[in-house]
């Protein structure tokens, strides 16, 4: 799972458990409605400005919205540089 797709489903979670639609969280936010769909499909990545919004609204931590993501460095070779996400071999989510 991407960094945008679990960020998406942990607004996803924290808005459902909070009993409130995508447009009653975009307009806390002040995003707008259509944003918050592409963000909890994780077809679009967030600043840390939306992010710290999305928290806010839904009176949860940042730390919440960005549980399970994680960062491991790859390897670089001269000419070349891989990198990749912590956990992405073996997530069996999504």
């Amino acid at each position: 799972m991407d960094v945008a797709t679990r960020f998406g489903s942990n607004v996803h979670k924290a808005r459902k458990r909070l009993g409130i639609s995508q447009e009653e969280l975009a307009v806390g936010a002040s995003l707008h409605r259509t944003e918050i769909g592409l963000v909890e499909r994780g077809e679009r990545g967030v600043r840390l400005e939306t992010a710290i919004k999305l928290a806010g609204a839904l009176g949860v931590s940042l730390s919440e919205l960005i549980d399970g993501i994680a960062w491991a460095p790859g390897y670089s070779e001269r000419g070349h540089f891989n990198a990749a996400m912590a956990g992405d071999a073996d997530d069996s989510e999504g």
